[in-house]
C-alpha cells in the first residue's frame, strides 16, 4: 500500500472517529447528564456498558458529552493559537528588530515550565472554560511561530518574491499573494497537531481544579470525581472515560500526522 494512500486511509478512519463524537451527544439528549439514583454505581453490563457514576449518570453518554464539551475548547483554543502564531511569524518579517523582539517572546515562552504555565494562565483569566481557552491558547502557540518564521524566511528568499518585491510589489500585497497562502498548509497541519495537545491539556486543568466548572460533563472534571471512588473498586469511573479521551487524542495525532504526508510529496512515498 503506498504511503498516499495509507495516509487517506488513516485520515478518513480518524474524520469518522470525531464526527462520530461530536454527533453522537446530540442524539443522546440530557442521557448521562441527568441523575438517576435508582441505578448508582452499576458495573458494565448489558443495560449501561460503561457502568454509571454515584449518581446513576451513564458513564458512557457522559464521556460523549464530555468528549464533545472537549472538542469545541479545542478547536476554539487551536485556532487562536495558530493566529497568534501566525501574527508572531509575520512580526518576525518586519525587520531585523522586530524579529529579535518576536525571538525573545517566543523563547521566554518556551523556557517556562508548560503546566506551571497553564496554571498561572487560567488562574490569571479567572478560572472557567473561557479561562481555560485563554490559557491553552497563550501557552501553545510557540513551536508552531518557530517552525511558520522558518517557512517565512524561505518564501521571502524565493525568486518570484524578489521578482514581485524588484515589480514595486508592496510588502501587503507580497504577503498577501505570495507568503501567506504558502504558509496556510503549515497552519493547517499544526492547527491540527496542536488540537490533542489542547484537548489533554484542557483535561488536565480541569482535572486539578483549574479548568472548566465541576457542573459541566468534562472528561476532566469526571476523572477527578473518579479518584474518590476507585479505591472501592468502582475502576469503570476512570479507565472508560481516560480510554475515550485518549482515542480522541490520537485521532486527532493521525488525522494529522496523514495530512501532513498528503502535504509533502517526500514523505507520501515513504
Amino acid at each position: 500500500m503506498s504511503g498516499r494512500l495509507s495516509a487517506v486511509l488513516a485520515a478518513a478512519l480518524a474524520l469518522v472517529l470525531i464526527l462520530a463524537i461530536a454527533v453522537f451527544p446530540l442524539l443522546l439528549g440530557d442521557l448521562g447528564l441527568r441523575a438517576e439514583f435508582s441505578a448508582r454505581n452499576l458495573a458494565p453490563g448489558a443495560s449501561h456498558l460503561f457502568g454509571t457514576d454515584q449518581m446513576g449518570r451513564d458513564i458512557l453518554a457522559r464521556s460523549l458529552h464530555g468528549l464533545a464539551l472537549s472538542l469545541w475548547v479545542g478547536l476554539i483554543a487551536a485556532g487562536l493559537s495558530v493566529l497568534i502564531s501566525a501574527l508572531i511569524a509575520m512580526a518576525s518579517g518586519l525587520g531585523r528588530r522586530a524579529d529579535q523582539v518576536a525571538g525573545f517572546v517566543t523563547d521566554g515562552f518556551l523556557a517556562m515550565p508548560h503546566l506551571m504555565l497553564l496554571i498561572l494562565l487560567a488562574f490569571a483569566f479567572g478560572g472557567g472554560t473561557t479561562a481555560v481557552i485563554l490559557a491553552v491558547a497563550v501557552s501553545h502557540w510557540p513551536r508552531l511561530a518557530r517552525i511558520l518564521r522558518a517557512e517565512l524566511l524561505q518564501i521571502r528568499a524565493a525568486p518570484y518574491v524578489e521578482t514581485a518585491r524588484a515589480l514595486g510589489r508592496s510588502r501587503l500585497h507580497i504577503t498577501w499573494h505570495h507568503i501567506l497562502p504558502h504558509l496556510l498548509p503549515q497552519m493547517l497541519v499544526g492547527f491540527l497537531l496542536m488540537f490533542p495537545h489542547a484537548i489533554l491539556h484542557e483535561a488536565a486543568l480541569t482535572f486539578l481544579g483549574f479548568g472548566l466548572e465541576p457542573s459541566r460533563p468534562a472528561i476532566g472534571v469526571m476523572l477527578s470525581e473518579a479518584m474518590r471512588h476507585i479505591s472501592a473498586g468502582r475502576w469503570w469511573l476512570a479507565v472508560f472515560p481516560g480510554v475515550m479521551l485518549l482515542a480522541l487524542v490520537l485521532s486527532f495525532e493521525m488525522l494529522g500526522t496523514a495530512l501532513r504526508r498528503l502535504i509533502s510529496p517526500r514523505e507520501a512515498q515513504c
